[in-house]
C-alpha cells in the first residue's frame, strides 16, 4: 500500500511565490526558507512573527523549522507524520492516504481497525488519534479538491460520530 500514498506535505505552502515552478520559483522557496532560518536563528522564536514577517503560512515557517532540525512539538494539518505527535502516531506514520478512492478505503479501513482496538482496550487517547488521523485526511483531501475521497473519511467519522452517546435519555 505504501506506493499509492500521498506523502506527508512538508513544502505545503501555496501562496503564489511558492508555487512558481521554474527556477525562479525555487530561488524564491529557499530564499524564504534561507530567510525563515536566518531570523530563527538571530532569536526570533515565534512561529508566527516568522510567518508575519516572511509572508508565509505558520505551517510551512514551522516545517522549514522542523526540516532544519531547529524546532520540534509543532504539530498541524501539514505536519509531517515523520514528526511523532504523541505515542500513537508510530501507528499511523506514512500509512494513509488519498491519492485515489481505493487508497482512502484502505486509510479508512486501517484507522477503523486501530480505533477498535483501542477502544477494547479502553484507550480513549488512542482512539482519540484515530479520530483525529480520520479528520486530518478528510481535511487534506477535501482542501485538495478530492471529493470522493474526503466523502470517505467524512462517512467514517459521522458514523463514529453517531455512535457517541453523551447523554442516555431517561424517563423519570
Amino acid at each position: 500500500m505504501d506506493g499509492d500514498l500521498i506523502p506527508d506535505y512538508e513544502d505545503h505552502e501555496d501562496d503564489n511565490e511558492e508555487m512558481d515552478s521554474g527556477a525562479e520559483g525555487r530561488e524564491r522557496r529557499a530564499a524564504k526558507k534561507d530567510q525563515i532560518i536566518s531570523l530563527f536563528t538571530s532569536g526570533m522564536g515565534s512561529v508566527e512573527d516568522l510567518a508575519m514577517i516572511t509572508g508565509a503560512r505558520p505551517s510551512y515557517v514551522a516545517s522549514v523549522l522542523q526540516a532544519a532540525g531547529l524546532m520540534s512539538g509543532y504539530f498541524d494539518l501539514y505536519t509531517t507524520t515523520s514528526h511523532p505527535m504523541n505515542v500513537y502516531s508510530k501507528f499511523f506514520a506514512g500509512r494513509l492516504g488519498y491519492k485515489d478512492e481505493a487508497t482512502a478505503r484502505r486509510s479508512v479501513e486501517m484507522i477503523e481497525r486501530f480505533y477498535r482496538q483501542f477502544e477494547t482496550a479502553g484507550d480513549r487517547a488512542g482512539q482519540h488519534h484515530a479520530l483525529m488521523m480520520a479528520m486530518t485526511m478528510f481535511n487534506r483531501a477535501r482542501w485538495t479538491r478530492k471529493s470522493r475521497e474526503a466523502e470517505i473519511f467524512r462517512q467514517w467519522l459521522l458514523a463514529r460520530l453517531a455512535e457517541a452517546r453523551l447523554f442516555e435519555k431517561t424517563d423519570g
